[in-house]
């Protein structure tokens, strides 16, 4: 096991903080291989079982690490949402602009639904509506299926491009406009907009994550920063320096923290203060890890990475590292005592 605590403590942003539960360490990692990048994962702790889009499909991990089935057929898949209650479980497929319908209990494939707009990111399922959210990079709009009977019962203009989703549990809807540097306010009942909320100074919000007891949102942005947000007001309580390369972020209700990935290789840990203020503790992970989830029951992270090969200093601005073939790994970032 590796310890970060000196790492920890010299990263501390504002006031003192004392660590959430111990000290944050990296405590396994899994080398799950297999073909094709990521994006978001999502976990389903009751079920014990980690969803990762692997670009043309979705690998099904167990607590362990270990592949316990495959979703085929999912061209560009972004990220995963489910519902115990329904036992179905969807996928956002960027490529080929639809969602799979899929049977959470056996994996079974039901349905492949078409999007009313171009390149589906994130997908959310709000659970007072059993209503699934597609989150339409491309076509600046959301598409909204009923949980139950997989038809597409409306369409959201979003007036940007979407980016990360989160939601209250009781009926309303939050996401990221990556062009805007806003975050919307969506009546998940109504389908309307209701509020419209600048986030600046905070630019390009890419991941969100909700304190629903707290009513507090928390967006990470391009430029090193996250944003804590008022849900009701919008009002921004606070900006949190964070690391670059950053697409996601967590909630965990039982430490009171949020966790923001980040690509460069680190978490910050962001948490209130004693001064009644925001505050960030940074800790070391693995180059690559930007995106992030978070089990509530067992309070450990699950980030995805792989090992690359350097950019030769003669490539075009913006050409991506290569993957090392078979180096796809979770790694779990958790207490240690």
């Amino acid at each position: 096991m590796s310890r970060f605590t000196p790492f920890l403590l010299s990263l501390v942003f504002g006031a003192t903080a004392m660590l959430p539960a111990g000290d944050l360490g990296l405590l396994r990692t899994f080398k799950v291989g297999g073909e094709g990048r990521w994006d978001y994962v999502a976990l389903d702790s009751e079920g014990g079982r980690i969803y990762v889009p692997r670009s043309t499909h979705v690998m099904v991990l167990d607590l362990d690490g270990h592949v316990k089935g495959d979703i085929a057929g999912t061209a560009g898949v972004h990220g995963v949402a489910f519902s115990r209650e329904l036992d179905r479980g969807w996928t956002s497929n960027g490529q080929a602009n639809t969602v799979t319908v899929f049977k959470l209990s056996t994996l079974e494939v039901l349905k492949v639904v078409k999007t009313t707009g171009e390149n589906p990111d994130a997908i959310l399922f709000e659970p007072a509506t059993k209503r699934v959210f597609t989150f339409n990079g491309r076509g600046k709009n959301a598409t909204v299926i009923d949980g139950a009977t997989s038809e597409v019962v409306g369409t959201i203009p979003m007036g940007g491009k979407p980016e990360f989703s989160a939601c209250d549990g009781k009926g309303r809807v939050y996401v990221n406009n990556e062009d805007t540097a806003e975050i919307l306010a969506i009546n998940a009942r109504t389908l309307k907009v209701e509020a419209t909320w600048s986030i600046k100074p905070l630019e390009e919000p890419s991941g969100l994550a909700m304190d629903v007891q707290h009513n507090r949102l928390y967006s990470v942005g391009g430029n090193n920063l996250a944003a804590v947000v008022d849900a009701t007001t919008g009002k921004v309580l606070a900006t949190v320096p964070i690391g670059s390369g950053t697409d996601g972020v967590a909630f965990d209700p039982g430490t009171g923290c949020a966790y923001a990935s980040s690509g460069e290789g680190s978490i910050t840990i962001i948490r209130p203060n004693a001064a009644g203020g925001f505050e960030g503790i940074k800790i070391p992970t693995r180059k690559g890890a930007r995106t992030i989830v978070a089990n509530t029951s067992t309070h450990r992270l699950y980030l995805p990475t792989a090992d690359f090969t350097p950019v030769p200093k003669d490539a075009k601005p913006g050409t991506r590292p290569t993957m090392v073939d078979g180096s796809f790994q979770v790694i779990e970032v958790g207490e240690v005592h």
